[in-house]
């Protein structure tokens, strides 16, 4: 008799210990996620059409080119920068209804070490 009571006891622990444990689930945190959006699109893209170009040799020592200008179509560009050299400085650019001039001065670039005029124009 006193082993059935023992075996009762204990199972009364382990229902009121599976309560607990229960109830303390009840109890867990949750997370917040904010809304955000995720999405894929495609869209053509089409390049500019340059023109008309010309450099502006520097007065005093013409081996330094002080300016390129030239002409863009579509004249919607508003960014445009050039490159004179290949892996060489970066020129900003302003352009005004497709007409365009490039300062290049800072740092000054030369006619000897121009080989190439890369353009990159966008909108």
């Amino acid at each position: 008799m006193l082993r059935s009571k023992r075996i009762l006891a204990a199972f009364g622990v382990i229902a009121v210990c599976g309560g607990i444990v229960a109830a303390g689930s009840a109890f867990t945190a949750s997370n917040t996620v904010p809304n955000a959006s995720l999405g894929q699109g495609a869209n053509v893209i089409s390049g500019y059409t340059v023109s008309g170009v010309t450099y502006t040799p520097n007065t005093t020592n013409p081996a330094n080119i002080d300016e390129v200008a030239f002409t863009i179509a579509p004249a919607t560009a508003s960014t445009v920068e050039i490159q004179l050299a290949s892996g060489g400085s970066w020129y900003s650019c302003s352009n005004s209804s497709g007409a365009v001039t490039c300062a290049t001065t800072s740092p000054q670039a030369t006619a000897g070490a121009a080989d190439s005029l890369n353009v990159v124009a966008g909108q």
